[in-house]
C-alpha cells in the first residue's frame, strides 16, 4: 500500500464526513460492488429457498446469518480500487476463497452480533491481526469512532427494513387490477396454501435486491471510519505532505550538491588543511566538556545545580504520578506447571480484563452489578410483602386508624349534628327537660352528645359512613369499661327509637342522664 497512490484525499475527518466519504467510494465503485454482490450471493440464496421451501423463513434468517461472510468481498474491492489497483469482477471472484479463510468460524459465531462489524473487518481482513494482537488493535483502534460505527449498524437495519417494506410496497401496487380482483385473500393467508409460499419466496427475493444495493454502502462506510482512525493515529496526512515535499525537491536537491562540490573544488589545498587542524575534539575528549565540573568557587555549582533542575523536573508539573488500581489475575508460581487448557482459559480472562479495563467498561459493568444488586433487593422486599400480606394489612389498618385520629373531625354523623356547636353547654339537664314533652329530641341530644365526646375528647376514628356497630367497636377498643357499658346501653335504646319506634320509660331516660354526670364528671350542671 502506498499512500501516494491513493485515489481519495488523506486527512483527518470528523466521524461523519469519513461516513460520507464511505458513501462516496461506494458510489464510486457502484457497479463493481452492487455486481459481485449479486454474483455471490443471489445463486445462494436460490439454492437455500429450494433446499427449505417449506420453510422461507428459516431459508432467510440463514441468508442474513451469513452476511459476514459476503461483507469481504466488497471490503476487498473497496480496499484495492482506493489505491488504484482496482480489481475485475472475475479476479475479485478469484481472490474469494482466501479471504474466507481467516477466521470464518467466529466472523459467524460469537463476533455475528457486534454493532462494530463493519468497523473491525478492517483489522482482520487487512492488517490480518488474530488473537491478544486483533484486540489490543481493536482497543487502539476503538478509543474514538465506535459509537458512530455501532450507530451505523442501527441505522442500517432501519435502512434495510424501510427498503424492503417500500419494495413489498411497489410490488403490491404495480400487480394488475384484474389480478387484484380475482386474487383469493382466504387462500394467501392459508398457511398450508401453495400461493402463500411463492408470495413469502418472493418477498424474501426482494430483501436479497436490498441487500445487493445497501450493504456494499454498510461495508464501505465501515472502511471509511477505520482510514480516518488510521490517518489520526499514523498522521498519514503529514506523511504524505513530506512525501510530496521530496518528490517536487529531488531534481533540484541534486543539482545545488552538485553546485556545492564544484564550488568547493575551487578552493585552495591550504584552506583545507588548516580547517583540519583546527576542528573541535570530541565532548568526551574536552577537558571542559559539558559533564566536567565548573563554577567551584561559586555558591551554586555546576553539580549542584544539575541536582536542582533533577528534583524540580521530578515534581509536578513536570512530573505527575498516580496509582491506578484495577483487576487482574495473580501470576502463577515460578516453576509451577499448568495444565494448557487451564493456560489458556487463564490468558483468555486475562485478555478479557484488559480490554475492558483499556475500554473503560469496568466502571459501566460496577453499575451494571449495582442495579441488579438493587434489582434483587426490590424483588426481595416485594416477595416479603406478598408472603405476609395478611399482617400487613392488619397492621396497615391500625396505622391508618392512628393516621386517621389526627384527620379532620367529621361534624355530621348517621345525619345527626355532633359538632360541639350544635350542642347545649349541659346537655343531661336539656335532655331531663326534653324528656316529659319530646322524648326522641332528649335521647338523640344524648346520643349526639356520646359521639361528640368520643370524637373531640378520645379521637375515635370516626367517619361519616360508620355505622352504630361499628362506633361500638371502636369503644370497646378504648379499654373502658364504663363507657363501654353505657355506650351500648346509649345505642341500643337509640337505635329501639330511631329505627323501631319503641320510646323507652321515663326512668331510664332519668337513668341515662345521670350516668352521663358520672361519667362525665366535668359537664356543666353536674
Amino acid at each position: 500500500m502506498r499512500l501516494t497512490d491513493a485515489n481519495a484525499a488523506i486527512r483527518p475527518r470528523s466521524a461523519w464526513e469519513a461516513l460520507d466519504l464511505g458513501v462516496l467510494l461506494a458510489r464510486r465503485d457502484a457497479g463493481l460492488l452492487i455486481a459481485s454482490w449479486a454474483v455471490l450471493t443471489l445463486p445462494l440464496f436460490v439454492l437455500l429457498s429450494l433446499l427449505l421451501w417449506q420453510s422461507p423463513s428459516w431459508a432467510l434468517l440463514l441468508f442474513w446469518w451469513l452476511k459476514p461472510a459476503f461483507e469481504r468481498l466488497p471490503l476487498h474491492i473497496l480496499s484495492r480500487s482506493l489505491f488504484g489497483d482496482r480489481p475485475s469482477l472475475a479476479g475479485a471472484l478469484r481472490a474469494l476463497p482466501a479471504l474466507l479463510k481467516p477466521q470464518l468460524l467466529a466472523s459467524l459465531t460469537w463476533r455475528r452480533l457486534s454493532p462494530t462489524r463493519s468497523f473491525d473487518l478492517p483489522v482482520l481482513q487487512l492488517e490480518g491481526l488474530s488473537g491478544a494482537a486483533r484486540s489490543q488493535r481493536l482497543v487502539v483502534l476503538g478509543q474514538r469512532d465506535t459509537g458512530v460505527a455501532s450507530w451505523l449498524t442501527v441505522v442500517g437495519m432501519h435502512i434495510e427494513t424501510a427498503l424492503w417494506l417500500g419494495l413489498l410496497a411497489l410490488l403490491y401496487l404495480l400487480l394488475p387490477a384484474q389480478l387484484a380482483i380475482d386474487w383469493q385473500w382466504q387462500d394467501l393467508l392459508d398457511v398450508n396454501s401453495a400461493n402463500w409460499l411463492w408470495l413469502e419466496h418472493l418477498s424474501n427475493l426482494l430483501y436479497v435486491l436490498v441487500l445487493c444495493v445497501w450493504e456494499p454502502v454498510y461495508v464501505a462506510c465501515g472502511f471509511s471510519l477505520y482510514l480516518n482512525r488510521r490517518t489520526t493515529l499514523e498522521a498519514w496526512d503529514i506523511e504524505l505532505q513530506f512525501r510530496r515535499l521530496r518528490q517536487r525537491l529531488g531534481g533540484s536537491a541534486a543539482a545545488l550538491l552538485l553546485g556545492v562540490a564544484l564550488l568547493l573544488a575551487q578552493l585552495p589545498a591550504p584552506l583545507w588543511a588548516a580547517d583540519s587542524a583546527s576542528s573541535c575534539p570530541l565532548p568526551f575528549d574536552d577537558p571542559l566538556g559539558p559533564d566536567k565540573p565548573r563554577l567551584q568557587h561559586q555558591a551554586l555549582s555546576s553539580a549542584a545545580a544539575r541536582e536542582q533542575i533533577a528534583t524540580l523536573l521530578d515534581q509536578p508539573p513536570f512530573e505527575n504520578r498516580e496509582s491506578v488500581t484495577r483487576w487482574r489475575l495473580g501470576d502463577a508460581a515460578a516453576g509451577q506447571a499448568q495444565p494448557a487448557a487451564d493456560g489458556s482459559l487463564l490468558q483468555g480472562l486475562k485478555n478479557l480484563l484488559r480490554l475492558l479495563a483499556q475500554l473503560g467498561s469496568l466502571e459501566w459493568l460496577a453499575r451494571l452489578l449495582e442495579a441488579l444488586l438493587w434489582s434483587g433487593l426490590f424483588c426481595l422486599l416485594a416477595l416479603l410483602a406478598w408472603r405476609y400480606r395478611e399482617w400487613l394489612q392488619t397492621f396497615g389498618h391500625r396505622l391508618r386508624r392512628s393516621a386517621g385520629q389526627a384527620g379532620a373531625t367529621p361534624a355530621l354523623l348517621f345525619g345527626l349534628q355532633v359538632a360541639p356547636a350544635s350542642l347545649p353547654a349541659d346537655i343531661p339537664g336539656s335532655a331531663e327537660r326534653l324528656w316529659a314533652s319530646q322524648p326522641r329530641e332528649a335521647l338523640g341530644l344524648l346520643y349526639r352528645g356520646l359521639l361528640s365526646r368520643l370524637l373531640e375528647d378520645f379521637r375515635l376514628p370516626l367517619k361519616s359512613s360508620s355505622t352504630e356497630n361499628e362506633v361500638l367497636q371502636l369503644v370497646s377498643q378504648l379499654d373502658q369499661p364504663q363507657l363501654s357499658q353505657y355506650s351500648l346501653q346509649l345505642t341500643r335504646h337509640w337505635q329501639g327509637l330511631a329505627y323501631g319506634h319503641r320510646l323507652p320509660p321515663a326512668a331510664v331516660g332519668q337513668q341515662l342522664c345521670r350516668d352521663w354526670r358520672e361519667l362525665f364528671a366535668g359537664e356543666h350542671g353536674a
